[in-house]
């Protein structure tokens, strides 16, 4: 059989029938303790010596499930399942770092893994760089002898910033350091990190994965051998799991995301193309457009569209996005994003609040900017209620 399309592996990636029902969903497994059969066998269990479960937060048949459907989604060979996308992050970052390590980051990243990096990691002797990672010659500046981990977000939050992944990649390896990509903007459908040469992938599963704005959760995926590390670390000692509902939840989104952002991605092009050409907008960043800096690089390592999010400027400043952000009717005012909805931000009052004003205008965050998270209504909708907002 040929290598099947991402639109089936979302589907039937671990699924199989339920063994002891034949139940073609897989069950929700809510306990958290499992029975061991004799002595010997509870030694092997916990030794590692036989395959089983133990206890949820060490592994669950549903989280389980889910994590290989993401892992085949990624082309990885294997996954873990956590609490959140910051626990995902957090995990991610630093499960082989040390006092004394260096790390190189994203200019243009989410406020809160920023912040993460700059409150926490320096207070257990961890050193943090920022770089423009869309500009090569910015991280081979940064990379240092201690240099640990390069960490990139492509497309970047929020604006759209497009990492060359596999150039970084190669930059990173040959100066001794793994490189671990923030693709939630992506998605697995839309990117592949891994295949480009990055060691880890990571996703805020909470937005285009799950899809419906019901669930929490992060998601790694990687070599069996970085994922059984950072099962340790993240999940079994500082006790980050995911709970089985909420893998069921995902693992549901998950199978929908491939039709989902398909059409968001279709739409975003669209509406940006449009935004892009109003006299009422001063500019816009999407990595589909020819204009945006990272088109060509986006070219080639996304597929399938260039995902769900926007970014633009009202003309007229803070002021004038203020007004559209009040006016919009149909477009949601919410800070997620990746939702069948589309939703609309402000990331300086909002999502990167958090974040120094001059490491926001360093990442290109101007006070005006706003986000656009396409959803999957129609286009001409969802037109009309930006094009209303807009009127003065």
């Amino acid at each position: 059989m040929t290598k099947p399309h991402p639109a089936t592996v979302a589907v039937h990636a671990g699924d199989e029938p339920d063994p002891a029902t034949g139940a073609i969903e897989p069950p929700l497994v809510l306990s958290s303790a499992y029975a061991f059969e004799d002595a010997a066998r509870t030694a092997a269990r916990f030794a590692g010596t036989e395959e089983g479960f133990i206890y949820t937060r060490w592994g669950n048949p549903t989280v389980e499930s889910f994590e290989r459907k993401i892992a085949a989604l990624e082309g990885a060979e294997a996954a873990v399942a956590l609490a959140s996308g910051m626990a995902a992050v957090h995990g991610a970052i630093t499960v082989d770092l040390r006092a004394g390590d260096h790390v190189v980051a994203s200019a243009s990243l989410y406020a809160e893994t920023a912040r993460m990096m700059r409150d926490r990691l320096s207070r257990f002797g961890i050193e943090v760089t920022y770089a423009d990672t869309a500009d090569l010659d910015a991280v081979g500046s940064a990379v240092r002898e201690h240099t640990r981990v390069v960490w990139v977000e492509t497309p970047a939050n929020p604006v759209l910033t497009i990492t060359d992944i596999r150039a970084v990649a190669e930059l990173a390896h040959a100066r001794g350091a793994s490189v671990a990509v923030d693709s939630t903007f992506a998605t697995p459908y839309h990117q592949q990190p891994l295949a480009l040469g990055a060691d880890l992938v990571v996703h805020s599963a909470t937005k285009g994965i799950c899809g419906h704005g019901d669930a929490i959760g992060g998601v790694v995926a990687g070599s069996i051998d970085a994922c059984r590390r950072l099962r340790a670390d993240a999940v079994r000692a500082s006790g980050a799991a995911m709970s089985p509902f909420t893998a069921w939840v995902l693992a549901r989104g998950a199978r929908t995301l491939p039709l989902r952002a398909e059409r968001a991605s279709t739409t975003a092009l669209e509406l940006a193309r449009r935004l892009e050409a109003d006299p009422r907008i001063d500019r816009v960043w999407y990595p589909g457009l020819s204009s945006h800096p990272g088109h060509e690089v986006a070219r080639r390592q996304m597929r399938n569209g260039f995902g769900a999010l926007i970014a633009f400027e009202v003309r007229g400043g803070v002021e004038a996005g203020q007004r559209l952000y009040d006016r919009v009717r149909l477009v949601a005012r919410a800070v997620s994003l990746g939702d069948v909805r589309t939703l609309l931000t402000h990331p300086a009052s909002t999502t990167h609040v958090s974040m120094p004003p001059e490491q926001r205008r360093a990442a290109g965050i101007s006070d005006g900017l706003m986000r656009l998270s396409v959803g999957i209504e129609h286009v001409e909708d969802l037109w009309s209620d930006l094009d209303e907002g807009l009127c003065r």
